[in-house]
């Protein structure tokens, strides 16, 4: 939580890199809802993608790997696990899970962290509880030898480290002083320094960072694994995390590449979504179910011109195709003539 004092209590001139950063993620979220509404079978298929990659590539930062044959058996299916890594990486998919489902109803306290822990571990007997003894961040070579990466706070203030960088967390979105993600961005580095867990401070940093961005309005992490994008610059994860963890215990360390490196990762994420959603071939059906999903979410009467603009993609003639197999059925009538007609819902329309 020293990163959120340090920000609470001095102000920092944001750096260029990271207001540009923050620029393209303003424009990248004003997208975002035109491209969740382009096709709901598109974005199914990325969803499934997003849960395996974040699973998998999660747990193997932390040196837990499965068969590869096993990956989608573990993740979507039910089998008899193998062991204790094919459990992690369930137990990974479980915390996804809750948090994909149940985001808006899970806030950054307590009870969610140890929760998100419990699960992301599998349930091993001290998931879920806070570490017992002191432990620092190592870092071991191929020769055998090894250096103390990070001093981490000693385990009987890990508790109280954790529960001030929570209330931090709620105080400074209040105030509204500092863009909320570069609030974000601080929480992540500092769970990273309290390191309050024996093991999985990882996974546990990466789950709360998808919770955080769902609170936030930011929900690319839903269909692009911000686990994956980690993993494959997780070079420059180290280095950055090493880099603004100096001085950190003194309130004296240099937060900036860290938090540039978090705005890389969900930078990264949407200009991916964008070129991934435009990439995949869309099933058949999906533009009706696109202008059907469309119609159910309008309030009242509505024209074609207003459906036009809720239906990117898709072609006027396709609209009123869909329009006039609707209007057979009842489930829409007309109430004029011409582009400027006015619709009505009759009976409720069904997705699909």
């Amino acid at each position: 939580m020293m990163t959120l004092r340090l920000l609470e209590t001095k102000p920092q001139m944001i750096p260029g890199s990271t207001a540009w950063r923050l620029a393209d993620l303003g424009e990248a979220k004003g997208k975002q809802e035109l491209f969740t509404r382009q096709s709901p079978q598109r974005l199914r298929v990325l969803r499934e993608h997003a849960v395996i990659e974040s699973a998998v590539s999660s747990t193997r930062m932390e040196g837990v790997e499965i068969d590869k044959q096993r990956i989608g058996t573990v993740v979507f299916g039910k089998p008899i696990l193998r062991d204790r890594n094919e459990e992690e990486v369930r137990g990974y998919r479980e915390a996804l899970r809750l948090i994909h489902s149940n985001a808006s109803q899970l806030p950054i306290d307590e009870k969610t962290i140890l929760k998100v822990h419990l699960l992301a571990k599998g349930e091993i007997w001290d998931a879920g509880h806070y570490r017992e003894k002191n432990s620092d961040i190592i870092e071991r070579y191929k020769d055998g030898s090894s250096r103390v990466r990070f001093k981490t706070v000693p385990a009987v203030e890990a508790r109280d480290f954790t529960l001030e960088l929570v209330q931090l967390w709620d105080r400074l979105l209040q105030d509204h002083c500092i863009h909320p993600l570069i609030v974000m961005a601080g929480f992540n580095l500092d769970f990273l320094c309290i390191h309050p867990f024996r093991d999985g401070n990882g996974r546990v940093s990466r789950l709360l960072l998808l919770l955080q961005c769902y609170h936030l309005g930011y929900d690319v992490g839903r269909y692009i694994s911000l686990e994956r994008i980690i993993e494959q610059n997780k070079d420059r994860y180290y280095e950055t995390l090493e880099q603004s963890s100096i001085g950190w215990h003194e309130c004296k360390h240099n937060p900036w590449p860290y938090l540039n490196y978090v705005l890389f990762i969900l930078k990264t994420a949407y200009r991916e979504f964008e070129e991934r959603l435009g990439s995949i071939g869309a099933p058949r059906g999906a533009k009706t179910e696109m202008i059907e999903a469309a119609i159910n979410s309008i309030s009242g009467s509505f024209t074609l011109s207003r459906l036009e603009a809720a239906c990117p993609g898709a072609s006027r003639d396709m609209i009123r195709k869909v329009l006039r197999n609707l209007q057979k059925t009842g489930r829409v009538k007309c109430l004029g003539r011409g582009p400027g007609a006015i619709w009505e819902k009759g009976n409720t329309l069904k997705r699909g």
